[in-house]
């Protein structure tokens, strides 16, 4: 059951943790629980700061997907 919970969210997720995770080559697993252990701690700014990159990821993806679909349309 706790193993359908943790596949569902992984799904689910923005991928801010595994940009992150790259960028920086770092653990995936390092960058949540920084991000657990700091939202406690900093009162929910990284929350914030979690979905403000999570809409910066997906508008660089749709951007992307928007331009090669005008590259591709010759």
């Amino acid at each position: 059951m706790f193993q359908r919970i943790i596949t569902f969210f992984e799904k689910q997720s923005f991928g801010v943790c595994t940009y992150l995770a790259e960028r920086l080559d770092m653990s995936i697993s390092k960058i949540r629980l920084f991000f657990i252990y700091s939202s406690f701690l900093a009162v929910g700014f990284p929350i914030i700061f979690y979905i403000l990159a999570a809409l910066v990821l997906d508008v660089r993806h749709y951007i992307k997907k928007i331009r090669l679909r005008f590259w591709d349309a010759d």
